[in-house]
């Protein structure tokens, strides 16, 4: 029998999954959180879906054409861009805001770095960051949602998950400190000096059924924690993600703003922390590559979403959080190598010589 050595050059592993399908499994499970969304915010959902989603795949198509590159829009990564970028946006955002995001996430900060797999940042963040800096107004008080009345006179399904007398004194919170989401209410309410401006009684756990099952105060990602949990648990299970980086994000904050003496589990519901933490720190691009530093990273995300939900005037940290430790990924990368096989540390053969 004749036995052939064949050598090749890396990788020697190899996995039947490709980019497209890797994308194809975040976006599905999106699908139902997206959804709801629609269900919950109506058309003007759909409308900032739309126009998010063509941004990016249109400066995506763009910027290859002129460069004379093959167009990679069957890859799947810029509609998956363009949905990230949609569900950190408010509903009733004007649909051409949302369309010069989803130019901005793909040409900025993608393509100009050379395309997918050698951007620093994560792509619908930066892009959802130039919304925010260059239309502040509509990520304040301009887009808490009522119910009932909808948005500018648009009705708005009322759903029975969130009719409770939680969510109707939860509703006058918002209203009476003209506040977008919960974060900015409880906000209000931890200060001695604004809680008179809130209804009596308000505490952190009137909040979990409405963040939980129907929260249509902020973001269009925000609108159910639990179809971000279910969504999440399924990318982890397929093996999508790695579960270090969410669970150890999350935990952060968890731990922490009970060392605090807050309530952990409304400040791991609220704001953007889940889609966050399952969807866009665990971009396999602008995240670590070892175990390790995963672990670290996770721990970083954590301690900068606290200390900026807690001591600076922005709520809602997530987006900041997760652009600040994307920079530091080359640096974490650096350290959480791990030990070639058969290679001492640097310090045990030191002493062995000494």
């Amino acid at each position: 029998m004749e036995h052939k050595l064949i050598v090749s050059t890396s990788p020697h592993i190899r996995s039947a999954e490709d980019t497209r399908s890797i994308m194809c499994k975040v976006i599905a499970a999106l699908i139902p959180v997206t959804a709801y969304a629609v269900a919950v915010f109506g058309l003007s959902a759909v409308w900032v879906l739309a126009a998010s989603i063509a941004g990016a795949m249109l400066g995506e198509l763009a910027v290859q054409k002129g460069r004379g590159l093959p167009v990679s829009l069957r890859d799947c990564s810029a509609l998956l861009t363009g949905l990230l970028l949609a569900l950190t946006l408010p509903a009733h955002l004007p649909w051409w805001i949302a369309l010069v995001g989803g130019l901005t996430a793909t040409v900025l900060a993608k393509q100009l770095f050379g395309g997918l797999g050698h951007n620093i940042f994560n792509p619908a963040l930066v892009g959802r960051a130039v919304i925010v800096v260059s239309w502040a107004s509509y990520f304040t008080a301009g887009y808490a949602v009522n119910l009932s009345a909808g948005v500018s006179g648009r009705p708005v399904v009322d759903l029975g998950l969130a009719n409770t007398a939680a969510h109707n004194l939860v509703q006058r919170a918002v209203d009476a400190v003209n506040g977008a989401t919960p974060l900015a209410a409880m906000k209000v309410v931890y200060d001695p000096a604004g809680a008179l401006a809130v209804p009596q009684g308000l505490k952190a756990s009137d909040y979990y059924r409405p963040l939980l099952f129907a929260n249509p105060w902020g973001c269009m990602g925000e609108v159910s924690a639990l179809l971000l949990i279910l969504g999440g648990v399924y990318l982890i299970a397929s093996r999508v993600i790695d579960w270090r980086t969410p669970v150890i994000y999350v935990g952060t904050v968890a731990a922490l703003t009970a060392a605090a003496g807050r309530d952990p589990l409304f400040y791991a519901l609220a704001g953007g922390l889940l889609l966050g933490a399952f969807f866009m720190a665990t971009d396999y691009v602008t995240s670590p590559l070892t175990r390790r530093g995963k672990a670290v990273f996770g721990v970083g995300l954590g301690l900068t979403t606290f200390l900026l939900r807690f001591w600076s005037n922005n709520p809602e940290s997530v987006m900041f959080s997760i652009l600040f430790m994307n920079a530091l990924v080359p640096l974490i990368d650096r350290y959480m190598v791990p030990r070639p096989y058969g290679r001492e540390r640097k310090g045990k053969a030191e002493g062995a010589a000494g």
